[in-house]
């Protein structure tokens, strides 16, 4: 796993720094070689008494102590990996400007090995436009960027914010270490989330995806060296770290942008939860309650797997989704077959804990030979990863 590895954590002053103990264990016990450096901020929230015995080496908090020097050139050099967790706004910030006041930063600047860092900040903060802003200076820089949790914040709300749990974090650098890239250079295209099917200005048919699933894949393709185009329909997933974004909001635009996107792919995998109808016409205003009844008539909307199935070239490789209720193995071969794809990922919402709006996902997975492959329910970025070995298996 991390055997061997010299990794040196860095903790600044967030409340999310009670996690690093466990997180110091984890990566002891994966064989990691582990150093501490903390902001004078950080120590109000974990014991460097602490982390110095897990870590079985010296916490470092100041430039000088005891008339001795702390070298950060060294100890920016001697790394195999720097993880800054938590990373709050603030030590983001500095990131983002080159400023460099303790010893954390200064470390930080005379690193010569990959950056990795764990944001984790009140929703609001984290959604400021200047977070957003220095958190894409940072990734300019090549650094990592472990993406945020949903989940109950420290203010009591609950959103986006929340640090990556210990085990994500091990996860992600484990696989860093261990990802010999199988699919860099390969260009992918990656739909996620609903489509909303306008019926006035402020109406709309849709659906409940939440695009976790397709962000997770995503992000997982990315982590194995692929260039990845998100196409997203209206969602609140954090997607930070990916190569780019394209928002749609309706099958049509989504039809469109995965149109122009697909000559150009190498892989294509379709998640996203698309309308099949359409309202035939649009009202230009708001339309008013007044009658008893109102109907509206719906028109099929342009197949997307379908079509890419049926313009497909030698060499791509077309990834579907099903998500059926009943017939479940039938529907989902049927579509395999019928859309042209090379693998249909298989949901069923007869699987407790699984499909919309659930963070764990239960698969079953078909290649063009009909074989299946089972998977137990898991998280949502564990199946990510599962789908993705698949797709290697398979293409690669």
């Amino acid at each position: 796993m991390l055997t061997g590895k010299k990794i040196i954590v860095g903790i600044t002053g967030s409340i999310a720094a009670y996690k690093i103990p466990a997180l110091v264990r984890l990566l002891i016990k994966a064989g990691a070689e582990v150093k501490v450096v903390m902001t004078p901020a950080a120590k109000e929230f974990v014991s460097p008494l602490v982390l110095s015995t897990l870590s079985k080496n010296e916490v470092l908090i100041d430039l000088e102590n005891n008339n001795s020097w702390a070298n950060h050139v060294m100890l920016g050099r001697w790394a195999d990996l720097f993880l800054i967790a938590p990373l709050s706004c603030n030590t983001l910030a500095k990131m983002a400007n080159g400023l460099c006041d303790n010893l954390l930063t200064a470390v930080y600047l005379s690193a010569t090995c990959p950056v990795f860092v764990a944001p984790a900040m009140d929703e609001d903060m984290w959604l400021h436009p200047s977070t957003k802003n220095n958190i894409s200076k940072i990734t300019a820089f090549n650094n990592h960027i472990i993406p945020v949790e949903n989940g109950e914040l420290a203010s009591g709300l609950t959103g986006p914010g929340r640090m990556a749990e210990p085990e994500s974090i091990v996860e992600t650098l484990t696989g860093f270490f261990l990802n010999n890239k199988e699919l860099k250079g390969k260009k992918i295209l990656v739909t996620a989330g609903p489509t909303y099917e306008a019926i006035d200005p402020v109406r709309f048919i849709g659906n409940h995806s939440s695009g976790k699933m397709g962000v997770a894949i995503a992000q997982e393709l990315k982590r194995r060296g692929a260039s990845v185009t998100l196409v997203s329909g209206p969602s609140q997933v954090d997607t930070t770290g990916l190569d780019k974004v394209v928002k749609v909001i309706s099958a049509a635009e989504m039809y469109n942008a995965c149109d122009a996107i697909f000559p150009e792919t190498d892989i294509a995998v379709m998640n996203a939860a698309v309308a099949d109808y359409t309202p035939v016409v649009v009202a230009d205003q708001k339309i008013k309650k007044s009658e008893n009844s109102f109907a509206v008539e719906l028109q099929k909307t342009k197949d997307i797997l379908k079509h890419l199935g049926d313009i497909k070239k030698e060499g791509q490789f077309l990834v579907g989704f099903a998500l059926e209720t009943t017939n479940e193995k039938e529907y989902a071969l049927k579509k395999l077959e019928s859309k042209n794809a090379d693998m249909i990922v298989l949901n069923s919402l007869n699987d407790k804990g699984a499909g919309f709006g659930y963070d764990t996902n239960k698969i079953t997975i078909f290649d063009k030979a009909r074989h299946s492959y089972d998977f137990d329910m898991k998280t949502k970025k564990e199946t990510a990863v599962d789908i993705v070995n698949t797709i290697i298996k398979l293409y690669v």
